[in-house]
């Protein structure tokens, strides 16, 4: 029986041996294209075009497939790709359920490139404890928990007992494998955007798919493989270089995003903080259920001038994008989900007002301050 590891060894060593050739402890990278056959046909381990399949990859797949719990891993060049690839299971006529706060390049892939291929798409409050109906042909939900930019948390075992047939897929970006594990709890297929806490550093850009089903994975495989989207070997070693941190690094998010949410939910300029770990999050029980610590995720509303704001961070960086080591600030209204109409967005509850920040590693007191000191001149 294969031993198991806690979270933390399986990180540093899962698909991870030394090279056999020269005993080089970190694997080197795969950079070729193509790969020589000894007869047509006849391939050495498998690997004949590294659009199928490449040995960098193959390892980065086999090491976030440990870490989600999952039999199989799929990675491609973005999380949008491998939301994609996820669609492209469906067919004219079939349904999908989504949350309705919704990361701004999913609603503009599913409203703008995938509607008009027949494909349906509702959107409900996936965090009320209520259930939801499913339309009918509901062929996949889409969970988001946490929720972008809005921080809203569903109840994945209880979405799962109530999803009959269809497929439930859950992005768990914000949350990573080492704070929430989606499979575990029922989901049939688990989403990241590689770019963000995976690869941890604001180096790369890639996405990933894992699942234990293996008719899931072979029609997957065979989209990954037809398509083609799929990451460079070096995007490939960099997130698997970022994975071997990935548990200091989350509880490092973790402490001071809930340290800044503290903060924050005390100051007069600042309105409703959004952070699942605050004790008035309406879903922190949930949170507090099936995840490990909240992240470092969080948005706020302003009571000031949000350009005035911005301006005077020192620390935060005003980006798109989350996840990396630095810390960043957005504003979502004009920038992750600009896309979705303004009034679609107003009825979701994203004003202009709301302020989204990533928060990194650096000393909890210095971000604190940098936020306090933007906020007297806001």
């Amino acid at each position: 029986m294969e031993q198991a590891w806690h979270f933390e060894t399986e990180a540093i060593h899962h698909a991870q041996q030394p090279e056999e050739a020269t005993g080089a402890v970190i694997p080197p990278i795969y950079a070729t294209s193509t790969y020589a056959q000894l007869e047509p046909g006849v391939l050495r381990q498998g690997f004949d075009y590294s659009r199928a399949d490449n040995p960098t990859r193959r390892r980065l797949e086999q090491a976030l497939a440990r870490l989600e719990g999952a039999r199989y891993g799929l990675a491609f060049a973005s999380g949008v790709a491998a939301t994609s690839a996820l669609l492209t299971l469906l067919a004219p006529g079939d349904q999908v359920l989504a949350g309705d706060d919704t990361y701004g390049g999913t609603y503009r892939l599913f409203e703008q490139v995938y509607r008009k291929y027949g494909i349906g798409f509702s959107y409900a409050d996936l965090s009320r404890p209520e259930p939801v109906k499913l339309p009918d042909r509901t062929k996949l939900i889409w969970l988001e928990t946490p929720t972008n930019p809005l921080m809203k948390l569903a109840d994945i075992a209880e979405v799962a007992a109530r999803k009959g047939p269809a497929l439930l897929a859950v992005d768990n970006t914000f949350a990573s494998p080492y704070l929430q594990r989606p499979l575990e709890l029922g989901a049939d297929i688990v989403l990241h955007s590689m770019t963000k806490y995976l690869g941890g550093h604001s180096d790369i850009i890639g996405g990933a798919l894992l699942t234990s089903d293996a008719e899931l994975y072979e029609r997957l495989k065979f989209i990954q493989l037809s398509v083609g989207a799929v990451p460079s070997p070096f995007d490939c070693w960099l997130v698997h270089r970022g994975l071997k941190t990935l548990a200091l690094r989350m509880r490092a998010h973790s402490e001071n995003g809930l340290a800044v949410a503290r903060m924050l939910a005390q100051h007069p300029k600042v309105g409703r903080v959004y952070y699942p770990g605050l004790e008035e999050h309406p879903n922190h029980q949930v949170a507090a259920r099936q995840m490990s610590a909240y992240g470092g995720m969080l948005s706020f509303e302003l009571k000031g001038n949000v350009k005035h704001f911005l301006r005077q961070l020192k620390i935060f960086t005003l980006a798109e994008s989350l996840g990396g080591v630095e810390s960043l600030v957005s504003q979502p209204a004009t920038m992750t989900h600009a896309s979705i109409p303004r009034a679609e967005r107003l009825r979701r509850g994203i004003g202009d007002e709301l302020i989204r920040l990533s928060v990194g590693l650096e000393h909890p007191a210095d971000l604190i301050a940098d936020l306090n000191n933007a906020l007297e001149d806001a």
